[in-house]
């Protein structure tokens, strides 16, 4: 077992053997238990493989979020939003709110819960993401960065819009889009409110066709009040949750 890499069985077996349930076992019950180790154990590996490609910015999960704290935060929807059956209707989440308000806490939790799920994930920053593409384009190696992306059936964009985008990042901007429009899903999150992401984006024509595939029939969660930080700080409390 162990050669054929069928660890959950090794360890379930030898298990089985210590703890003498073996002997109360019939020959049925033992094929059942040992294929059901090494389902959990595959299972169990390709989630904390898919944790790991990810790359979140917090390990976050849904248990941890708060839903007492005043910034418009409905609890219906986001449990909706993470039974994550958006990702199967390829439809986008757009997450607006001031800094320190948990957008990116939310949005890790939502993309934690859709690697549990089965989904392949990827959060990036999204200015950091634009600088790695530029560099990509100059060692040639931009093309595989890009399939990666599209591959991806959640993508995250994290704190869109914390500066104007130049000529070549509208162009990666509008390719990414381009690809997962109808595709795949993405969740972006902002301090700016949507509207004042066409100005973010620049060129109006780029910024129509861009916004377009984007706001069309998208979920928004629209956070408002103090940031979360500042609570801890001036309340002098101990949360899970910040941005």
């Amino acid at each position: 077992m162990r050669q054929m890499k069928f660890f959950g069985m090794v360890r379930a077996f030898r298990t089985s053997i210590e703890n003498g349930s073996m002997i109360q076992m019939t020959g049925d019950e033992m094929v059942s238990m040992l294929v059901d180790a090494e389902w959990d154990d595959r299972n169990n590996r390709r989630i904390e493989r898919q944790m790991r490609n990810a790359k979140f910015r917090y390990k976050a999960n849904i248990e941890q979020l708060h839903f007492d704290i005043d910034r418009n935060l409905d609890k219906n929807q986001f449990m909706r939003m993470a039974e994550c059956t958006f990702i199967g209707r390829k439809e986008n989440l757009l997450i607006t709110g001031s800094t320190g308000i948990g957008k990116s806490f939310i949005a890790s939790a939502i993309g934690n819960q859709a690697c549990t799920l089965g989904f392949k994930v990827l959060y990036a920053n999204t200015t950091k993401l634009f600088t790695r593409l530029k560099m990509a384009k100059a060692d040639g190696s931009y093309i595989r960065e890009i399939a990666k992306i599209e591959r991806q059936d959640l993508l995250i964009l994290d704190d869109f819009g914390l500066q104007p985008l130049d000529a070549s990042n509208r162009s990666v901007l509008m390719e990414i889009i381009e690809d997962r429009h109808g595709n795949r899903s993405t969740i972006i999150t902002s301090q700016l409110p949507v509207a004042q992401w066409y100005e973010v984006i620049g060129e109006q024509t780029i910024a129509d066709a861009i916004l377009d595939r984007i706001v069309h029939d998208a979920h928004r969660m629209e956070l408002v009040g103090e940031s979360i930080r500042r609570r801890q700080r001036n309340k002098n409390v101990e949360t899970v949750e910040s941005e």
